[in-house]
């Protein structure tokens, strides 16, 4: 029964970890974005470790998704995303977050 239930909660853990990159897929985050390379922005993995532990992360995070920013990880700016609502942003920024 211990092994049933650490299957589906490792089952359930990747369906919302795919469901999550799905959505960063179809908001067009992946062209600048990986999680584990630098692209044009940073890695995502690279975020997560930059914010861990900061209990204004989030929405400091969501605000940037949003609202785009510039400074935090060199010249280039990262534009205003108006294709994700503040709901999707949220989803996204905790994603991102526990991809230490």
């Amino acid at each position: 029964m211990k092994q049933l239930v650490c299957l589906l909660v490792t089952v359930l853990a990747s369906s919302a970890a795919m469901a999550n990159l799905d959505l960063a897929k179809s908001k067009n985050c992946m062209s600048c974005h990986a999680i584990e390379t630098k692209l044009v922005g940073p890695a995502y993995k690279d975020v997560a470790k930059k914010y861990a532990g900061q209990k204004d992360a989030e929405e400091k995070l969501v605000q940037k998704v949003l609202k785009g920013g510039s400074g935090n990880w060199g010249p280039m700016a990262m534009p205003p995303n108006p294709q994700v609502s503040p709901a999707e942003a949220q989803t996204l920024v905790k994603w991102i977050l526990t991809l230490k």
